[in-house]
């Protein structure tokens, strides 16, 4: 069947518009530097995440789930590449459909050839030979930029781990924030409380939260990046330092660092808020000043319990405690939640429910057995004066 030359050119006017998406996709995603909309990415993420989350449903152990989990990033960028090829190999095959006297067939051949620089099919004419260098130059840099991009994203993420893993041997995996404040007052068991290190931290967390913030809503890929340990996750451990922010607020807001807690608790919010936004998450601009939180009171108790093992200086009752901590936690919790469970982080506690698994509470070392006596290092102890009896 030949198709007459008007309908050719409804097809090519139709790949003109496919690559011009293309392009458009591709500077979105990886030049602009602030969030793009693009159907393309949009689709391409939903179809990737939707395949991990059909394929990761069998499986109950959350262990095995985040080993699956941790090739959803890879996958989400090797099939934005394939879309952006895919998509403007199609367009120009159908910008070449008028000119060709040999069929489709024929133009899809010169257009692969051309996108990918084999060069062993081409056509004549003035508006051909454009059109297959257009598309030699297309493959060429959407692959190009394809490999410049990854530097960025490693480098953001490399930047997001490092102060994870601190926090991690700070105050343990999962997070969470009563503990978090417990062994900074605990100091490994030193006797010297660190309390007074939680200002730097919550300094260092507003920014941090500040450049997650900027760069996970830029390259969203970036949000499906999987910490190294199964039971470490970016999104819980910016929960537990807000949570600490907050507790320590409620409870101590004599002694609490105000002004970096309350800083850190505003980033931090805005950096939840954002994420889940250019997710596609609705969350809502204002908490509801007249909300509940997910956190029970007794559960709020049990915190408080675990701080007082290791005598946290608390200056307010619980119940006074209370209603301050569910006003800070308001702001937080809903935008937190959604990306918790979108992005199947580990299911710590007081970090939202997931799919197929309980909440795991921190894991503790067991107790040490510290010396009796400071012995100064490259110093062996003093010899007894008296040798002990030889037995009989």
């Amino acid at each position: 069947m030949v198709v007459p030359l008007a309908g050719r050119s409804v097809a090519a006017v139709a790949g003109t518009l496919l690559v011009l998406t293309a392009w458009a996709s591709v500077v979105g995603t990886v030049i602009v530097p602030r969030p793009v909309s693009s159907w393309l990415t949009r689709w391409v993420d939903r179809v990737v995440n939707k395949a991990f989350r059909l394929a990761t449903n069998v499986i109950s152990d959350y262990n095995r789930r985040d080993r699956v989990l941790a090739a959803q990033a890879a996958a989400i960028l090797l099939a934005q590449l394939v879309a952006w090829l895919g998509i403007s190999f199609i367009g120009y095959a159908l910008l070449l459909w008028p000119f060709g006297t040999d069929g489709i067939a024929s133009d899809l051949t010169v257009a692969g050839s051309s996108m990918f620089t084999l060069g062993f099919a081409e056509q004549s004419g003035v508006v051909p030979v454009a059109v297959v260098f257009a598309a030699a130059a297309t493959g060429l840099v959407i692959v190009t930029l394809q490999i410049a991009y990854l530097p960025a994203l490693y480098g953001a993420f490399n930047r997001r781990e490092t102060e994870v893993a601190l926090l991690n041997a700070r105050g343990g995996v999962p997070s969470w924030g009563p503990e978090l404040l417990a062994r900074t007052h605990y100091a490994l068991g030193s006797g010297v409380s660190s309390i007074d290190t939680l200002p730097d931290l919550y300094a260092q967390w507003e920014r941090w939260a500040a450049d997650v913030a900027e760069s996970h809503t830029t390259y969203l890929p970036l949000v499906r990046f999987r910490s190294p340990r199964s039971l470490s996750s970016w999104v819980t451990a910016l929960l537990a330092v807000l949570d600490s922010a907050a507790l320590f607020l409620a409870l101590s807001p004599e002694s609490a660092p105000v002004v970096p807690a309350r800083l850190c608790l505003r980033s931090g919010f805005l950096c939840f808020d954002q994420i889940a936004r250019a997710m596609g998450i609705d969350v809502p601009e204002e908490p509801d000043p007249n909300g509940q939180i997910s956190v029970s009171y007794e559960e709020f108790l049990d915190a408080i319990a675990r701080m007082r093992e290791v005598d946290f200086p608390i200056e307010r009752t619980a119940a006074d405690a209370w209603p301050d901590f569910v006003g800070w936690r308001l702001n937080y919790e809903q935008a937190a939640y959604a990306v918790a469970a979108a992005v199947d982080a580990v299911p710590a506690l007081w970090s939202g429910p997931r799919r197929r698994a309980h909440a795991i509470a921190p894991i503790r070392p067991a107790l040490g057995r510290p010396p009796k006596s400071p012995v100064a290092p490259n110093k062996r102890p003093a010899a007894p004066n008296k040798r002990p009896a030889a037995p009989k």
